[in-house]
């Protein structure tokens, strides 16, 4: 870094894997005076590999990216390169987002919608020690964080209360089976298939059939097939809503 007193710009690194969006961030930034870009690459491990090598002041780190993502950079660079500070600018805009930037040791967290010369402000105090959100802000965004944890820990136990007929019921879903269809070859009337499926959403605790799907696919359940879930699951066939757990 810099040191104080001196004119040396600030330099930065742009992390993004649409390379033309950091070139255009990149001629956006150079044209602030205090401010040089001095390399623009497209995953997390080329980000990483940069603030070891180069020792920028600020490296700005998208968050969907192939490879090693924006979280994991982000914690790498802040725990193996002193002196560079990365601020999280990303498409995605919300407190659960800045709450995992800001324990993965990033400074801040922007979205890409952020006009430039916010950007460069940004760039500036964060390069001077400065925070980029309130306490508050900050707080608040973590206990968001840690809610979701729970609440997806408690998903992921209910999941393993699912019986084996109860996960072939989703599975078939999945594929695009109708009710007539499950039912006819699980051997089961269309009133007991309903059953089972107001059973499912209720050990799950959510209000629908395609969420109950997405849930047992997200923890290896349910296997994805190739078409939209939207198109396999018949939406409109009433079920009853489970109480909250």
């Amino acid at each position: 870094m810099p040191a104080q007193g001196t004119h040396e710009p600030i330099t930065v690194v742009i992390a993004d894997d649409h390379r033309s969006f950091g070139e255009a961030l990149e001629v956006a930034l150079d044209s602030e005076q205090d401010l040089r870009v001095i390399e623009v690459v497209t995953d997390g491990q080329s980000a990483i590999d940069a603030a070891s090598k180069d020792h920028p002041d600020i490296i700005l780190m998208d968050l969907q990216m192939p490879g090693v993502d924006g979280i994991e950079a982000t914690r790498r660079i802040h725990d193996e390169t002193a002196g560079t500070a990365v601020i999280i600018l990303s498409g995605q805009s919300d407190e659960i987002s800045l709450a995992r930037a800001i324990q993965a040791g990033a400074r801040g967290y922007l979205p890409k919608t952020e006009a430039v010369v916010g950007l460069a402000d940004a760039i500036r105090r964060a390069y001077r020690g400065e925070p980029l959100h309130t306490s508050a802000e900050v707080e608040e965004s973590l206990k968001r964080l840690r809610r979701r944890r729970a609440q997806d820990g408690n998903l992921a136990q209910r999941i393993e209360r699912l019986t084996p007929r109860e996960l072939e019921i989703l599975q078939r879903m999945a594929n695009g089976d109708t009710p007539e269809t499950i039912s006819t070859e699980l051997g089961m009337s269309k009133h007991t298939l309903r059953t089972h499926t107001q059973n499912v959403l209720t050990k799950l605790g959510v209000h629908s059939k395609l969420d109950a799907i997405v849930a047992a696919i997200r923890y290896g359940k349910v296997r994805t097939v190739d078409v939209t879930l939207e198109e396999t699951v018949d939406l409109t066939e009433p079920v009853d809503l489970p109480e909250q757990a």
